[in-house]
């Protein structure tokens, strides 16, 4: 429900908060279907350096605009809202050769999202 296209590219605001010590501040406070989710990188030594998603109009610009290390979290929120709740995400992780090396696409129902888990080996949201 939240994702207008503009060339079938979708903005986002981030906001850091957990072990870096950022304080996060969003404009609309809830779930996906708000518009606004957190991401939180639970695993145990891979740094998050791209965000994507895709509502079957083609992949957007890389949401992030830090680096998202293990054990942090960073609040996400569409930029306009009334867009499609079905989304696909790819994660890109930073890889041993300092470029980013991107997962296998998952399919999501970004209105049903608090809260977006990566994992080592998975994705999980609530």
């Amino acid at each position: 429900m939240y994702s207008k296209k503009l060339r079938g590219i979708l903005g986002a605001t981030i906001f850091f908060a957990a072990a870096s010590g950022f304080c996060a501040a969003a404009s609309a406070e809830g779930t996906g279907k708000n518009g606004v989710f957190t991401i939180h990188n639970e695993t145990e030594g891979n740094t998050v350096v791209g965000f994507y998603t895709n509502d079957g109009s083609g992949w957007s610009k890389n949401w992030m605009s830090r680096d998202l290390e293990p054990g942090d979290s960073a609040k996400m929120e569409f930029s306009k809202p009334g867009g499609r709740c079905k989304q696909t995400l790819r994660v890109g992780w930073l890889g041993k050769n300092k470029a980013e090396v991107k997962d296998d696409p998952i399919n999501i129902d970004i209105c049903d999202a608090s809260d977006v888990y990566l994992h080592d080996n998975k994705i999980t949201y609530d």
